[in-house]
């Protein structure tokens, strides 16, 4: 059971951060968005998805 949430979290990271880098945001804040989602698993992963993918283009023109 471990191994199938675990391979969850690596494929949802995966598709987060092929996400933010197909935004038209700068490099900077294409790179601090992976890494707080990276740093912040499950709850960066969630918030990333649910409320930050709407915004993140006006928070780094």
């Amino acid at each position: 059971m471990g191994t199938i949430i675990w391979l969850a979290g690596i494929f949802c990271s995966i598709w987060c951060v092929l996400d933010i880098f197909k935004k038209p945001i700068s490099i900077v804040g294409k790179l601090i968005m992976t890494v707080i989602v990276l740093a912040t698993s499950w709850l960066g992963l969630i918030l990333y998805y649910f409320w930050a993918r709407h915004h993140v283009t006006s928070w780094f023109k």
